[in-house]
């Protein structure tokens, strides 16, 4: 008897989303549902007007990343200004915590407004400083201090 019970709820909760006027399908990739202003997808080096990196190469990202997913070597030049020689980030190691952003005191690294990071190869997945700069994506809000759920 209990198959019989089983088997109406099941085909109960099939007719429910059948007719549900409210559940829609999207059209992906032609359709793409709008993110959160919260969300912590592929990382985005934000540059200055002369095109070059925010990067000061202090070392915080490196040291905070508890995926140890960040590469910084650091560089000086004439003038005494430090910029990152190379400077990678291994998005497949990366977990999306936000540490990075929070702690950059330039506000150079971002996390993006971004989730279609499909590579063929995990050589692909490490983004060097040219590749960070080239993203155009939104960059996250980690918090809204207005909002008191985002403490």
């Amino acid at each position: 008897m209990s198959y019989v019970r089983a088997t109406l709820k099941g085909m109960a909760v099939t007719l429910k989303h059948l007719v549900d006027p409210h559940k829609v399908t999207m059209q992906y990739p032609e359709t793409k549902w709008d993110l959160s202003p919260r969300w912590r997808g592929t990382h985005r080096m934000l540059t200055t007007e002369t095109g070059k990196a925010k990067c000061v190469a202090c070392g915080l990202c490196p040291s905070v990343c508890p995926a140890n997913c960040i590469k910084l070597v650091p560089g000086e030049d004439e003038q005494g200004n430090r910029y990152p020689l190379v400077f990678e980030i291994d998005e497949f190691r990366c977990i999306f915590c936000g540490y990075c952003q929070e702690v950059c005191p330039e506000e150079a690294i971002h996390l993006g407004r971004h989730y279609e990071n499909a590579e063929f190869d995990r050589a692909g997945f490490v983004y060097d400083l040219e590749r960070l700069m080239a993203q155009t994506h939104p960059v996250s809000e980690l918090w809204d201090p207005s909002d008191p759920r985002g403490e």
